[in-house]
């Protein structure tokens, strides 16, 4: 099969190639033969667009996060109870209430029953499971403790899935509200604002220059309904996209990290996520150089990510993992290098690393907690000052006649 690769050379330099190769494992081993390292890789080595790429496009993986830590959750359990691999994928294949994820199940367990290594039929679902969870797999095969490395690889996924979950939790609210007042403002400017100012033209009173911008707004509104509910749409659309685009992201990630409470809140959720990935990676038994690669992965392709690349290039030369995030501390706090560097001492790198993860999700956490704490009073100021504008622009006029008459 062809890969795709952007591979990072001994000299610093980048280049995009395709390789040949029957899996992504062995993109990865040939790529470390050659000094480099892969920093993205995707099946298919043409450049251009085809039916074929058209097909291969999937919308969301049909199985969710949830549905995934169960499996893991369930597999290690059987696995452990004593259960070979193959009848336990049948037992959950029959629990399994996804189409999708059954059809998955199944697919794994024709597999292994053919003598393929499990991690090789995890790698044909690359679009369901991690190249972390693919990794600490085959790292449990190979070692014979495969039950373990997938309750760790559940334990990863879960604190994961939990960190993320609290983090979207604290920022719904604010999302919802603001999004309420636009609504409420649009419908106002539409359906109420034009009886207001046809009594105003009426008795020909004077308008305040905010009063006319803001009857100015609802007639064109009230002129072009539809027109302004799709641009509503595609602003909310806009948004989205930004949201979920890659420029959009890494500018979101700019701005956060530079305002109080979030940008420290922002440090330590990619701190954790690293760590996390590294501690459970190692710890069942992924070589260093393989875990921190499929790290930087984990962690995303922004200025947190190219941090963990550069350690994966200074580890190959021979120096400590510690020193590059040492050298980042405007980006990873200090005491994750700190932790590191007890483990490099010790030869517990993995241990300390879950213990930093540990306490960063706990402070994370906390964190958002007070986070909520903080935005309400400033949705109410917003709200207020919004509600406190337009009443003073439509009162005003009213004001005015009545102290004339």
């Amino acid at each position: 099969m062809n890969y795709r690769v952007h591979l990072k050379k001994e000299d610093g330099t980048e280049e995009t190639r395709v390789i040949d190769a029957p899996s992504r494992f062995a993109v990865y081993g040939e790529a470390e033969k050659e000094g480099s390292i892969v920093l993205s890789i995707s099946e298919g080595g043409g450049k251009g667009f085809s039916l074929g790429k058209l097909a291969q496009l999937n919308i969301g993986s049909g199985v969710k996060t949830e549905e995934r830590i169960t499996l893991t959750k369930n597999l290690s359990a059987m696995l452990s109870a004593g259960l070979t691999l193959s009848r336990a994928l049948a037992v959950i294949e029959r629990q399994t209430r996804n189409r999708t994820l059954k059809r998955i199940v199944s697919d794994l367990e024709e597999e292994v029953k053919k003598g393929t290594a499990f991690h090789e039929g995890l790698e044909k679902h690359a679009n369901i499971f991690s190249k972390l969870f693919i990794a600490m797999t085959k790292a449990g095969e190979e070692s014979g403790t495969l039950a373990d490395a997938l309750k760790v690889v559940a334990r990863q996924m879960d604190r994961s899935f939990t960190l993320n979950k609290k983090i979207k939790g604290a920022m719904i609210y604010p999302s919802i509200i603001l999004s309420a007042i636009v609504v409420i403002g649009v419908l106002m400017l539409i359906y109420v604002v034009p009886t207001l100012s046809n009594t105003f033209k009426e008795l020909g009173v004077p308008l305040p220059t905010a009063t006319r911008i803001i009857v100015g707004a609802s007639d064109f509104m009230a002129s072009h309904v539809i027109i302004v509910f799709l641009i509503l749409g595609a602003i909310f659309a806009g948004i989205f996209m930004f949201t979920h685009s890659k420029i959009g992201q890494r500018i979101i990630l700019a701005v956060s990290m530079r305002l109080p409470v979030i940008g420290d809140l922002v440090r330590e959720t990619y701190a954790a996520r690293a760590a996390r990935a590294l501690a459970s990676l190692l710890s069942s038994g992924v070589e260093m150089l393989s875990a921190i690669s499929i790290a930087e992965e984990v962690v995303g392709d922004n200025v947190f990510g190219k941090v963990v690349g550069e350690a994966a290039v200074r580890v190959r030369k021979g120096e400590a993992l510690s020193a590059a995030f040492a050298d980042h501390p405007k980006l990873y706090p200090f005491f994750i290098a700190d932790m590191i560097a007890v483990g490099e001492e010790t030869g517990k790198v993995a241990d300390m690393l879950s213990q930093v993860a540990e306490y960063y999700e706990t402070d994370v956490e906390e964190k958002t907690k007070d986070l909520s704490t903080i935005i309400e009073p400033v949705l109410m100021l917003v709200i207020g000052v919004s509600v406190g504008i337009f009443a003073i622009a439509m009162i005003t006029p009213i004001y005015s006649l009545s102290s004339k008459i």
